[in-house]
């Protein structure tokens, strides 16, 4: 395939093609440094266009129906005029190194759809890859004129909270009637949730459903006294309660706007979204130095046998990697 250079992709990014999209999107989950300064020129190019639209993570339990979720979401406001991007945060083959849920054939009506755009993007196995990718996918997206973004994520470990710090309003899916509707839900998922929306909330369920309301909003003004986020009912199968969730976010986004607190959020994650690279960058450097990924390896050999204290050998590490790069400092 023949490599296109940074008009091209901003060119086609603009206009809409999906292909080009497509192609960009690739560009940035690129690990080779060619590709790493193209794909900057691209999205530094492309950065005054970005940040119109409505940027929703949403996260939820296994079993509550996130696909069928947001393939009904998307679909109920592409019917409204929107132009939705879902970016589906997946496992990495350990194989392949490709996405391996394969969301496109979850959310058979939406990928259909000539209004949206779904990606299902490797983490590469690291959070860090979660972090850069999906953050310049977002950029790239709303360049392409995409007003809502939806991000899901994988549901396990630390990824809802670090998706939590790239959007603007963070959704958590949950099902009613799977035993005490409190266990196994993480306390730092519904610290930083915008939204609890208790999905599946139909036929026999729906009494169920309306109980763990209840419950979840008992929890939550305990959690979080004076800014418990709202707890809904829906129904992704019928189609029911989606409306109003969607006019609880509008509503939030609305606010936000108006006091200045989007503008603020957005600064700080964007401050956060540079240490983050740096730390990245750091710990790639690190590792891809011979002498410096001896020494790690030597010594946390000793931290693990107990010869050496995890701070000791952290100094010894900064240290050395700082007299290797006065070195090459001195050598330029």
């Amino acid at each position: 395939m023949k490599r296109l250079d940074a008009h091209t992709y901003v060119d086609g990014v603009r206009g809409g093609d999906r292909a080009i999209l497509a192609r960009a999107i690739t560009l940035v989950e690129s690990e080779q440094p060619a590709h790493a300064e193209l794909a900057q020129k691209v999205l530094e190019t492309l950065l005054p266009e970005t940040g119109g639209a409505y940027r929703v993570g949403i996260s939820g339990v296994p079993g509550a129906g996130k696909s069928t979720f947001v393939d009904a979401l998307g679909t109920m406001l592409t019917d409204r005029g929107h132009r939705v991007a879902v970016l589906a945060v997946d496992p990495t083959s350990t194989i392949s190194g490709g996405s391996i849920l394969g969301d496109k054939t979850r959310m058979s009506t939406l990928s259909n759809d000539p209004n949206a755009f779904i990606r299902p993007s490797p983490t590469s196995g690291t959070l860090g890859g979660v972090a850069r990718k999906t953050r310049e996918t977002i950029l790239l997206c709303e360049a392409a004129g995409f007003d809502v973004v939806l991000v899901e994520t994988v549901g396990v470990g630390q990824s809802e909270t670090i998706v939590a710090g790239m959007v603007d309003f963070f959704l958590v899916l949950l099902i009613a009637g799977a035993g005490d509707e409190l266990q196994g839900i993480k306390r730092g998922i519904l610290e930083v949730a915008d939204m609890l929306a208790i999905n599946k909330a139909d036929g026999d369920n729906r009494q169920r459903a309306t109980r763990a309301q209840a419950s979840y909003q008992s929890a939550l003004r305990l959690m979080r006294p004076g800014v418990e986020p709202p707890v809904v009912t829906c129904s992704a199968l019928e189609k029911t309660g989606l409306s109003e969730l969607w006019a609880l976010i509008v509503e939030s986004r609305r606010d936000a706007e108006a006091s200045g607190e989007l503008q603020r959020k957005r600064q700080a994650q964007q401050v956060q979204w540079m240490w983050d690279m740096i730390e990245d960058a750091l710990r790639h450097a690190l590792r891809g130095d011979p002498e410096l990924s001896a020494l790690i390896t030597q010594l946390e050999d000793a931290v693990g046998t107990g010869r050496a204290t995890p701070s000791a050998a952290a100094l010894q590490v900064l240290r050395r990697f700082a007299e290797r790069a006065g070195d090459a400092l001195k050598r330029g």
